[in-house]
């Protein structure tokens, strides 16, 4: 029986695969490398992780160039705006300044018609004697000159001053030149026709004499 299990000891070794290794007679250090050849595979993940942030870096990149760029489009909208509105403001602004302007020539002309209206009231009141101008007619017409006259200082209508006033070429246009004891030179002796403002613009020039 001894010899028949000998036998069958041998066989057994015999079947064995000659290619496999003992494990437990191995190498330790053969077996690490074997072992560290097989975790390869976590290298590659490191790697996959490194792409992905380079890719995430990338689309960050693009997408704040995409910002900036729709920043600057919408500054340049936004001055493009405050130009219009701007350029509408001065405009609105001329305008005004304009129908002021025409306002006030239409005024000027309307006043300066009126003026020789004046000048045949005033010529006619003055030409009356004291007993005439009790005369309910020279009052009727005393009463017409005031009410014009008030009328013409509401809408800023007013007379030049000129007799005794240093002669101004601005508001006065002297036609002659005197002699007076009471004047210095350069002074107004005689007005011989009244001068207006419309608004200290002056409609009409004051005729006046000068002391020379």
């Amino acid at each position: 029986m001894a010899v028949e299990e000998k036998e069958l000891d041998e066989q057994i070794k015999e079947d064995a695969a000659p290619g496999e290794p003992d494990m437990a007679a191995a190498d330790p250090e053969e077996v690490a490398a074997a072992e560290a050849e097989e975790g390869g595979a976590p290298e590659e993940g490191a790697g996959s992780e490194d792409k992905k942030e380079k890719k995430k870096s990338f689309l960050g990149k693009e997408k704040k160039e995409k910002t900036n760029k729709l920043q600057e489009k919408v500054d340049e909208l936004e001055d493009r705006v405050k130009r219009q509105m701007a350029e509408f403001d001065n405009f609105r602004k001329r305008t005004e300044k304009e129908k002021s302007a025409m306002f006030e020539t239409g005024a000027k002309s309307v006043v300066e018609k009126i003026l020789p209206v004046v000048d045949n009231f005033e010529r006619g009141l003055a030409g009356l004697s004291e007993e005439e101008i009790r005369q309910p007619f020279a009052e009727g017409m005393n009463m017409v000159y005031k009410q014009l006259m008030a009328e013409l200082e509401k809408l800023e209508v007013k007379p030049i001053e000129a007799v005794g006033c240093e002669f101004n070429p601005d508001l006065h246009n002297a036609v002659m030149q005197v002699e007076s004891e009471e004047y210095a030179s350069g002074i107004i002796a005689q007005e011989l026709q009244k001068g207006y403002t419309y608004r200290d613009s002056v409609v009409r020039h004051s005729m006046v004499a000068v002391v020379v």
